[in-house]
């Protein structure tokens, strides 16, 4: 195997095991002296929008300013606790603390003491609390993994048109793996929805799905890395299924009284990773950064291996327009009926 794809697939591993603020009172009212509808947002890196600009650099989880729980607490007045983090799971994330063994920044480069444990999201709920949104699965999925099997693939079976799809759907190891990360998946969140509706009773919840990475795989190239990098062209449809899959047990997880779903899919279909220009809404593994301001995430060791000129090894992020988009729809679903 040639010495930089080596390096390529050595930088892509050590990245896929890496892959609260309160929403300022209105102007010259004091915050105390408003009764907002308090909204708490829970979830991973999806949710807390790491790398789109600006992100809070504070402890490791990334959450942008420009995620979907601040322009929904800016837009329907609600007093909002965010705490979303990157890489965060339903167990180690939402029920149980995070480690910081599983928090990966931005800033990617840790402090020289690394990040501190973070809470159990959970913790933020209460009887008080008016409304939730949940974003989370695709780590406790194993996502992450997955992807980087698919890219190592695209790079030791050159020969192979469709060496993702094969590895987990021949009935071998990689089937039976994930076969056990859904069963865990669907266990554990039906806990964490139950979990949330006992902490916060009289709360509106929506569970908010994951939007559109590869739909359509015309306008994809190999080994482009603001792209999907060594991933198969043919093994791009068996992802997308995965998303859906992933997608459609999270929808099922919605059927509880005062429960809704978010698609965020739906609306993304026409603006995957393959796309360009502002109709793409979805980084790459290795891109440039979007939103607001000039912040830039200096690059791990791991990152520097990645092939590409990209800014940040964004790893398959929703940027800037993606955030306006799962923005969009949280707001519909929290002002519906229902």
């Amino acid at each position: 195997m040639p010495a930089h794809f080596r390096l390529a697939l050595a930088g892509v591993a050590a990245l896929a095991l890496m892959g609260s603020a309160l929403a300022p009172p209105a102007s010259g009212t004091p915050a105390d002296a408003v009764d907002r509808p308090e909204y708490v947002a829970l979830g991973d890196s999806y949710s807390a929008g790491v790398f789109v600009r600006p992100w809070d650099a504070s402890d490791g989880c990334g959450r942008s300013a420009r995620n979907y729980p601040h322009q929904v607490a800016e837009q329907l007045g609600f007093e909002l606790t965010d705490v979303t983090c990157g890489a965060a799971e339903v167990i180690d994330g939402v029920l149980a603390p995070q480690p910081p063994s599983k928090i990966y920044g931005p800033p990617s480069i840790p402090p020289p003491d690394g990040w501190d444990e973070q809470d159990p999201q959970i913790e933020a709920l209460s009887p008080d609390t008016d409304y939730v949104t949940v974003g989370i699965g695709g780590n406790s999925l194993g996502f992450g993994a997955i992807v980087t099997k698919c890219i190592e693939l695209g790079i030791t079976q050159p020969f192979q048109t469709t060496p993702c799809t094969k590895y987990y759907t021949n009935g071998g190891a990689g089937e039976g793996w994930l076969n056990e990360k859904f069963a865990a998946l669907d266990r554990d969140f039906g806990h964490m929805m139950s979990a949330i509706h006992a902490h916060a009773p009289h709360a509106k919840v929506a569970v908010v799905g994951y939007p559109a990475i590869v739909p359509d795989n015309s306008g994809c190239s190999f080994l482009h890395w603001n792209q999907l990098g060594s991933i198969k062209k043919g093994d791009m449809p068996w992802l997308d299924g995965l998303e859906g899959d992933l997608n459609g047990l999270l929808e099922r997880h919605a059927d509880k009284p005062r429960t809704t779903y978010v698609d965020v899919y739906g609306p993304s279909v026409e603006h995957g990773v393959c796309e360009s220009g502002h109709e793409k809404w979805m980084y790459g593994i290795r891109d440039n950064l979007t939103g607001d301001g000039d912040q830039t995430d200096p690059p791990s060791e791991a990152c520097s291996k990645i092939p590409g000129t990209g800014e940040a090894c964004t790893f398959v992020h929703p940027n800037a327009r993606g955030l306006d988009n799962q923005a969009r729809q949280v707001t519909k679903a929290l002002t519906s009926e229902g």
